[in-house]
C-alpha cells in the first residue's frame, strides 16, 4: 500500500538529534493512523547520521538517501521530493523545532480550504514561541523577510520556517524546475507556486528554537540574497514554466 504522507527530513550531522525526532514522528503518525514513509536525506554528513537513521527506520518505515557531498538544504529537499510516494509531503527540520503534532493544523487548513501548500509560521499573532532565537538571528530573519516581501510581493509572515505541507502532485511541476540548493529554496518554492496560481496558506504553530543552527550568520544572508535575485531573473525569462521546460542557461544554477 502506498503511503498517504511522506515526511522529508534534510539532515546534516544529525546523529544526536535524529533518534528523538524520528521516534516522535513515528509515534505521531501511528497514533493518528496515517500511512507514512519517512525519507531522511543525509546531506554529506561526517558523522553517523545515515546509520542512525537507517537503524531507527528499519526496512518498512522509510529510507535514507545519501548525498555524496554537502549539497544544501534545497538540493536535499528536491531529492527527497523526487523519491517520495505519498499523496502529501511534509518537509520537516531534523530537530523538530516545530513539533510533529503541528502537522494536524497544516493538514486541517489544507483540507478545509483546498490548499496546495501550507506553511508553518512563527510570526503570526497566534504563534507560540516556547524557545526564542537570539537577538541577532531574530533580527536577521526579520530583515530578510522584509527584503523578500519588497522584492517578490509575497505577503507571508514567515517563509523560512522548516515545516511545510504540500500536495505532492500539484506542487511537482514547480519543484522539478527549482534550482536553489541553499536556504533560499523556501522563497523560490513560495514565489513560483504563487505566481503559477497554486493555493498557499500560512498557519501559526508552536516553535522551539534549537541553538545548533546550520544557518551561518555571516555566510548565509549574502548567498540567500544572491539566490533570490537569480530566482527573480530566471522567472522573468520563463525558466520556471513547466510547459516549456527550457534548458537552463549557463550561470543560472543557484548554490549555497
Amino acid at each position: 500500500m502506498s503511503p498517504f504522507l511522506s515526511v522529508v527530513i534534510p539532515a546534516l550531522n544529525e546523529e544526536a538529534r535524529l533518534p528523538a525526532s524520528l521516534r516522535a514522528i513515528l509515534e505521531y503518525v501511528d497514533s493518528a493512523g496515517i500511512p507514512t514513509e519517512v525519507l531522511v536525506v543525509d546531506d554529506g554528513s561526517t558523522d553517523d547520521t545515515a546509520r542512525v537513521a537507517a537503524g531507527l527506520l528499519g526496512r518498512d518505515r522509510g529510507r535514507v538517501l545519501r548525498n555524496d557531498e554537502n549539497r544544501g538544504k534545497g538540493f536535499s529537499f528536491r531529492r527527497g521530493f523526487a523519491a517520495a510516494r505519498g499523496r502529501w509531503l511534509l518537509l520537516s527540520d531534523a530537530d523538530l523545532s516545530t513539533p510533529i503534532a503541528e502537522h494536524a493544523k497544516l493538514a486541517d487548513l489544507a483540507r478545509t480550504r483546498d490548499l496546495d501548500l501550507v506553511i508553518a509560521s512563527r510570526a503570526q499573532p497566534d504563534s507560540r514561541l516556547e524557545v526564542r532565537q537570539g537577538f541577532v538571528r531574530r533580527s536577521m530573519g526579520q530583515t530578510f523577510n522584509r527584503i523578500i516581501r519588497a522584492m517578490t510581493g509575497l505577503r507571508f509572515r514567515d517563509t523560512q520556517c522548516g515545516f511545510k505541507l504540500m500536495d505532492r502532485r500539484r506542487v511537482h511541476p514547480i519543484v522539478e524546475r527549482m534550482i536553489v540548493d541553499g536556504f533560499a529554496f523556501d522563497v523560490e518554492l513560495l514565489y513560483v507556486a504563487t505566481r503559477f496560481g497554486l493555493r498557499v496558506g500560512e498557519v501559526p504553530v508552536t516553535w522551539r528554537n534549537s541553538p545548533d543552527s546550520r544557518v551561518g550568520l555571516a555566510s548565509a544572508p549574502p548567498r540567500m540574497l544572491l539566490d533570490l535575485l537569480r530566482v527573480l531573473w530566471r522567472f522573468r525569462r520563463g525558466g520556471y514554466n513547466p510547459r516549456t521546460a527550457a534548458e537552463d542557461a549557463p550561470g543560472t544554477r543557484a548554490s549555497g
